[in-house]
């Protein structure tokens, strides 16, 4: 910015997209923060320009050494600030992976919080592993032989992942994911100076014989999958495939991080977790409460065993120390109480009803897309694109329609098979504005200019994820 002078004007919003690799939304809150800060003026059917300097203003910093000094690693987190952002107003969110404020079970934290803050163990350093009771409540949960000794409480699953991601491979190793997968788990992935590699997943989630070939072709020694409810594509891997992963990693030699964010998400009985169905040390799982309580209730369960368990542990308390004791004590009070289980019946009942409307809404207003499935829960629709789509241009759009998406491209670790947009439920305020939403949507869509069929049709053949 600081190089332009007052008057000049900014490369178009699809130019930005394209010179620095981020989203539209990313680009349209980055100009939002420029004009509230007095930065930019924007000019109906002229543009964005550098907006004049207040007399007297002193020149910047010269900042620049920065980048020699810092060399040339990267920490991107275009994808998930994209995720976290906060809609402007009027703006439908069909983004986002926490419930709406109106679903959070706000009163029965605060309560379970006040109880907690009365007991004065409460504000004294708790185990360095996490509180007892917390731990026997993860461990009881998950079942099979799972121990409260192999839990460790950390602060939330996008910490357990980093923790995770870090301690049990090293800088430039590679990690293979399921694609498309989770945008924070690949920069997470990234930021531990680690490589993702894809592994194609289809209808009923990872193919364990195309996982033990990038085994085999990587010599990798992790990897990373959510089995149930998988975000963004919704599949649920079957327990006879759960048990093949679990063989294939065996024989690689390989660790298995399951990422269990959807546990009570689901709409009816799943398939046993991953750290339920192995017996020698391979899985290392995260249980997170933050999607089915608060984005600020950023309690997880970490399981480990053998060696891995204390490399895990001894990398959290040089990073972290512990997660804050009032936190924990709040969450162990809430879980233990009848509340707990008000909530989630509240919720699956919610989910299953927003599910649908949005499906349905999809089928009415958007026909020439196509849902990849129809999940047993969760919080998402993955949705393919006709091949012709502009996908950046069509979440641009949607925007200065009045509604959010996330584009496919940011769930890819490599080039995406085709246009996709993730649909989200839960970050609305009801149903109907989940249909409204849609309706936005699709208006957007008949905007956009059709690709010439030569280009369009340059990527035939190219299953969908």
């Amino acid at each position: 910015m600081d190089r332009l002078r007052p008057g000049d004007r900014l490369p178009s919003s699809r130019e930005l997209v394209a010179r620095f690799g981020v989203s539209p939304v990313t680009v349209s809150r980055a100009l939002a923060q420029l004009a509230a800060e007095g930065r930019v003026v924007t000019r109906p059917g002229s543009g964005t320009f550098a907006a004049p300097r207040p007399a007297g203003r002193a020149e910047a910093a010269d900042l620049s050494w920065q980048t020699v000094a810092l060399g040339d690693r990267v920490i991107d987190d275009t994808g998930v600030a994209a995720l976290l952002a906060q809609p402007p107003e009027g703006v439908i969110p069909l983004v986002g992976g926490y419930l709406h404020p109106n679903l959070v079970p706000a009163r029965e934290l605060a309560a379970a919080a006040g109880r907690a803050a009365r007991r004065p163990e409460t504000w004294l350093m708790p185990p360095l592993s996490g509180v007892a009771g917390l731990r026997r409540w993860f461990a009881t949960e998950l079942g099979g032989d799972v121990t409260a000794s192999d839990v460790q409480v950390v602060a939330g699953g996008q910490a357990a992942l980093a923790h995770a991601f870090r301690a049990l491979a090293a800088p430039g190793q590679p990690v293979l994911v399921e694609t498309p997968t989770y945008p924070g788990a690949l920069a997470a992935a990234k930021a531990a100076g680690l490589r993702p590699v894809a592994v194609p997943i289809d209808a009923d989630g990872v193919r364990p014989d195309l996982l033990a070939e990038a085994f085999a072709v990587t010599g990798a020694r992790l990897f990373y999958c959510q089995p149930t409810l998988h975000n963004p594509t919704g599949a649920t891997l079957p327990r006879e495939r759960r048990e093949q992963v679990l063989a294939v990693a065996r024989a690689a030699g390989a660790f298995v991080i399951e990422d269990d964010y959807a546990r009570y998400l689901a709409l009816g009985p799943t398939p046993p977790p991953l750290v339920t169905l192995d017996t020698h040390g391979v899985v290392v799982h995260v249980h997170s409460l933050t999607k089915i309580t608060s984005p600020s209730l950023r309690v997880a369960g970490l399981v480990a065993r053998g060696p891995a368990a204390h490399r895990l542990r001894a990398a959290r308390l040089v990073e972290s120390f512990f997660v804050a004791r009032q936190l924990q004590e709040t969450a162990l009070e809430f879980l233990e109480s009848p509340a707990w289980r008000r909530h989630r019946a509240a919720i699956t009942a919610e989910l299953a009803a927003r599910r649908d409307a949005l499906a349905g809404a999809v089928a009415r207003h958007l026909p020439d897309a196509q849902l990849h499935l129809l999940p047993h829960g969760g919080v998402h629709l993955w949705v393919r694109l006709p091949r012709e789509t502009d996908e950046a241009a069509l979440v641009e759009a949607a925007l200065r329609h009045g509604v959010l998406v996330s584009p496919g491209r940011i769930y890819y670790p490599s080039e995406p098979p085709g246009p996709h947009i993730r649909l989200t439920h839960i970050a609305a305020a009801h149903p109907p504005e989940l249909a409204e939403g849609v309706r936005r949507l699709a208006a957007a869509f008949a905007e956009q200019p059709a690709v010439p069929r030569r280009e369009a049709e340059s990527g035939a053949g190219v299953p969908s994820a």
